[in-house]
């Protein structure tokens, strides 16, 4: 990976003003939207995020873990999920900012962050 930051892809379920508060602070943040992925699987949402070098940020805990423990059984890398407990985004954005500035892509890549 070799990034200090963490570039995000926000699953379906998470709200896009979310993504404009993060690009507001130099952050890249992809909607699921915008990467023309509405209503795709989770399966696919992860390919997707890990094709293109983007920690996945979701609240969806219980398929995302699943996901995550098959990756790891697979031996297949991911560039990180994080789960968000679902609160108002400029709750979510004060705790992901203070991850996305201690923890670097590298430390974020192929583990589970909670929010």
């Amino acid at each position: 990976m070799s990034q200090l930051f963490a570039r995000l892809y926000l699953d379906e379920d998470v709200s896009v003003l979310l993504a404009a508060l993060l690009r507001s602070r130099g952050f890249e943040a992809v909607t699921t939207h915008e990467a023309g992925n509405t209503a795709a699987p989770d399966e696919r949402q992860l390919e997707y995020a890990a094709g293109h070098g983007l920690a996945l940020l979701t609240h969806n805990r219980a398929d995302f873990e699943q996901l995550a423990t098959h990756y790891f059984n697979q031996g297949l890398h991911h560039s990180g999920i994080i789960i968000a407990v679902r609160r108002m985004p400029h709750d979510i954005l004060r705790r992901l900012l203070t991850l996305l500035n201690e923890t670097t892509a590298d430390e974020i890549a192929d583990n589970v962050w909670y929010l």
